[in-house]
Formats: structure tokens, C-alpha cells, sequence
């Protein structure tokens, strides 16, 4: 079973929640970013992704740029656009887009629940990405950005959550990108606290990871350095724990993550993909595809819908996902993609984007070929991660997006440093 913690989050005054509270970091590149928060001083990503406040040539991985972000963070709290709460508490956190609710719990986690595997991955991660995150919860002493994680539903801890919404009034309650409304409460009842602890103690076996591995990776290996540093620490100290929110699975839907090819069409293409696929012109329409074991495809102005042959297909928990027949019928063997986090020829786009900005890399010429995939389901995820397995990178997609800003969890090493120099 596993193990939450309440903690005292540094989070914006009600007043400065709405322009603080930004897209992740993982969503945007540096130019985008920079854009966005142009006009807007309190936006986190002056924090989240601090090299906008440098030069424009600033590398984005460098030393600088970390301590940008904890310069940054101390300002807002100077400024008191951030306050830290003086008890230890959890906090609900629901998204509503489409009229569709989800409803987490936002707590801390512990480090060594993710080593004992009970916290559960479906991806692995990049080198430089995991390690830019490393520098930055380092340099800040902070888990900045929630990791997006799921359990099997349960209905008691369910009653408790709605409960709590039911009857107090959110902190925070406006709506931002992609018109998401975002509303925040805080739980700070100790009986409530103590009765979530125990329920995820005695009734939930593991978590998974939905979206987050590199923030995980980075917090847990911050964690491991800690300890190395402050080996008299006790368990309960703050970097032994990560920020997460906490949603059951029956709320969370898996939307497509496309893929975009920059590779020679040969002549011989189309001859190559029916081996594998049965083949239909579907003209200048875009195909978005409706089942599993199916694909679309832009190329030379024209939609095509791929559907995968009987004989071929399985039940394996990821060779079956549409994701891995694309790669190992299409990218690798034509294409010869071997790593698709490390090649160059490959990109992806959020289904959030839609099919114009398929049609429009093609178009561009930027791109030669584009595929938009069927999404994975939520068991599809669990079962991977419960057989120990990985899905291909970006496999997954999840809308809404967690905003960035709302929580803060602090790691308080001065604190450890403070108590080994006595």
C-alpha cells in the first residue's frame, strides 16, 4: 500500500492565481514561453522555465539559468505573489473542460514508495531532460510542478474528496488555457487528513505514473543526493517526499500523440505499408481514426486510413498498443527510426492541436509524412505498468493539463543544513 503526506505548499495569493498558474514547462519550447509570459510578470514560467528572463542565445540547460529560477522564486515570494501555509495540509484540485470534471488529490509522496515499485511507470525517460529537472528542483530546493499520477478507483476515498468539495467554498476558481476551469481547495481538517492517510495506507495497492516520469526521476534522484548529504535525516523529512496530485483512473481519458516523419517517400512506400496495413484514400479529408488497430496518414496532400491486418495484430500488452505496430512496421523497418527519443526525423504533436497541424508540418514541407494515432486507454496504461513493461515514448496524451504554480512543495534543506552544523 502506499504513502501520502500532507505538507505546508508555498501557493499564490487568491488574487495572483490566475496570472501565475501556467502551462507546464514540458509543453513549451523556450520561444513559446517567452512569448507567452512577455507581458506577464507573475507568470511561473518565469520560474518553470527561467531562461526566458536571459539572453535569447542563453543555453537553456545552463547553470545560470537554474539560478534564474530560484532568484525568480524567492522574488515572488518577496512580492508575496507566493504565501506558504503554516499547517501541514492536503489540497483538492479539479479541472473542469467540456463540462467534464476530473478531481485530484494533491499531497506529497513518498521517494521510497518509487523505489519499492509501487509507484508505477509506463515511459522511460531522456538523459538531458531528466537531468534538467534534476538542476532544477536542486537549485530551487523545490518540487515546482505536481506529477500527474492515478490509482484504481476507490469509493470511500472518493466520498471523502467529494464530500470536501460539497461543502467548503475553493480558494482559487477561474478559468484559463483552452478554456479549463481550475478550482482549488484546501483540506486542513486533521481528521479528513488522518482519514485519507490511512485510506490510501490500508486500500491502495500502487500508483501509476500518467504523466511526469522526468519530474519523478528528478525529485527521487534529488532525494537520493539528500540523503548522501544529511545521512542522519529522518524519514519524515521533506525531500524524501515529491509533489503529486492524485486522480482515479475512471476520471482520466488518454487523447492521441501524433507523430510527424521528416524522411525520402520512396517509390516503393506504399507497396511496403501493405504488408502490414490495408490501405485507403480517404482524398484531401482529414482522417482522425475511431478504433484501436487503425491510423491516419498525410502525405503529398492526401489522407489516408491505415488499418492494421488481422495477422499481425496481438495481445501482447505493448506490441498490441497502435503506437508500437507504427513503429515496428512503419518507422523502423521503412524508414529505419530505430529510437524515437532520439531521433531527429521524428516529432510529435498533442492531439489537443488537432489534424490541421498534421496537414500543416506536411505542407510546410518541413515534414514529408504525418500519422494521427488512436489513443491508448487507461487499462491499456495500467496493464503495461502492472506487467513491468514500457510503452513507446509519447504514447500518451492527457488533457487538461495540470497547471504549473498552484503548489510548490519546499525540500527545506537549509533546515537539515541548519540542524547538521549544530
Amino acid at each position: 500500500m502506499v504513502q501520502i503526506k500532507p505538507f505546508k505548499a508555498i501557493r499564490p495569493n487568491e488574487a495572483a492565481a490566475k496570472e501565475i498558474a501556467s502551462l507546464p514547462y514540458d509543453v513549451l519550447n523556450s520561444k513559446e514561453a517567452r512569448e507567452m509570459a512577455s507581458t506577464n510578470l507573475k507568470s511561473f514560467l518565469h520560474i518553470d522555465k527561467a531562461e526566458i528572463d536571459l539572453a535569447e542565445d542563453q543555453p537553456p540547460y545552463a547553470k545560470e539559468v537554474y539560478q534564474k529560477a530560484a532568484d525568480n522564486l524567492k522574488n515572488f515570494i518577496e512580492k508575496q505573489w507566493f504565501q506558504q501555509d503554516t499547517t501541514e495540509n492536503f489540497y483538492i484540485y479539479q479541472l473542469i473542460m467540456n463540462g467534464r470534471p476530473q478531481t485530484g488529490l494533491v499531497v506529497c509522496t513518498a521517494v521510497e514508495d518509487y523505489l519499492d515499485k509501487k509507484i508505477k511507470k509506463h515511459e522511460f525517460t531522456r538523459a538531458e531532460k531528466e537531468l534538467d529537472r534534476i538542476n532544477h528542483v536542486d537549485t530551487t530546493d523545490a518540487n515546482t510542478s505536481p506529477i500527474f499520477l492515478t490509482y484504481r478507483e476507490n469509493k470511500t476515498i472518493d466520498e471523502v474528496v467529494n464530500d470536501w468539495v460539497a461543502h467548503y467554498e475553493p480558494v482559487y476558481d477561474f478559468s484559463s488555457f483552452h478554456d479549463v476551469r481550475h478550482r482549488v481547495w484546501v483540506v486542513d481538517r486533521e481528521e479528513t487528513i488522518e482519514k485519507l492517510v490511512a485510506l490510501f495506507a490500508q486500500k491502495v495497492k500502487c500508483l501509476y505514473i500518467a504523466d511526469g516520469h522526468h519530474r519523478t526521476e528528478s525529485a527521487v534522484k534529488v532525494a537520493l543526493k539528500r540523503r548522501a548529504q544529511f545521512p542522519n535525516a529522518p524519514v519524515e523529512t521533506e525531500f524524501n517526499f515529491f509533489l503529486s496530485v492524485l486522480f482515479p483512473e475512471n476520471q482520466l481519458s488518454i487523447i492521441d500523440y501524433n507523430r510527424v516523419v521528416n524522411v525520402p517517400i520512396e517509390p516503393d512506400y506504399f507497396e511496403r505499408l501493405a504488408e502490414a496495413f490495408t490501405v485507403y484514400n480517404k482524398g484531401v479529408v482529414p482522417y482522425k481514426p475511431k478504433t484501436a488497430k487503425t491510423m491516419g496518414m498525410y502525405v503529398a496532400g492526401q489522407w489516408y486510413e491505415l488499418k492494421v491486418k488481422p495477422d499481425i495484430q496481438t495481445n501482447d500488452p505493448v506490441k498490441g498498443l497502435d503506437v508500437a505496430i507504427l513503429q515496428d512496421h512503419i518507422l523502423t523497418p521503412i524508414f529505419d527510426i530505430q529510437d524515437i527519443r532520439t531521433d531527429k526525423r521524428i516529432d510529435f504533436v498533442g492531439g489537443i492541436r488537432g489534424l490541421k497541424e498534421l496537414a500543416d508540418a506536411v505542407d510546410s514541407g518541413e515534414f514529408s509524412v504525418a500519422f494521427a494515432m488512436y489513443p491508448p486507454t487507461m487499462e491499456d496504461l495500467l496493464a503495461v505498468a502492472d506487467s513491468g513493461e514500457v510503452m513507446p515514448p509519447k504514447s500518451t496524451w492527457f488533457e487538461s493539463k495540470l497547471l504549473s504554480g498552484l503548489f510548490i512543495h519546499p525540500l527545506e534543506t537549509d533546515k537539515q543544513t541548519a540542524e547538521k552544523e549544530k
